[in-house]
């Protein structure tokens, strides 16, 4: 029987989040599960990784009519998600990708560039 998905990309962020604590102290990102789509008759479970201090988001979405594929934003956390979500098969993600979603764009350098303080 294949592994949950969800399951699966929780153990992934929990070890990128161990990884991005261990090489960035300053990014202290803060992993969430929502099930409450299901709750409201929507077929997906939302996972959001959130740093606090760069205000910034990255929602990851399962959606079940789209089975083996990792839907994902990268947002402010004063943005509502839009529809264009990229997507990803579940196979290229592990935990070295939501380490390198994390690094580049929680970093200062990140937020720097968008706020065109850096060249």
């Amino acid at each position: 029987m294949p592994e949950d998905p969800l399951k699966a990309l929780s153990d992934q962020a929990s070890e990128a989040h161990t990884k991005i604590q261990q090489a960035h102290q300053q990014i202290n990102p803060v992993v969430a599960i929502r099930r409450g789509l299901r709750d409201s008759g929507i077929p997906a479970d939302v996972m959001t990784i959130d740093c606090l201090r760069t205000r910034r988001r990255i929602m990851l979405v399962l959606h079940d009519k789209e089975l083996g594929t990792l839907l994902y934003q990268f947002l402010s956390l004063d943005e509502n998600p839009g529809d264009d979500f990229q997507r990803k098969s579940l196979s290229e993600v592990n935990t070295d990708t939501l380490f390198s979603w994390m690094q580049s764009y929680f970093s200062d350098e990140t937020q720097n560039k968008q706020s065109g303080t850096r060249p």
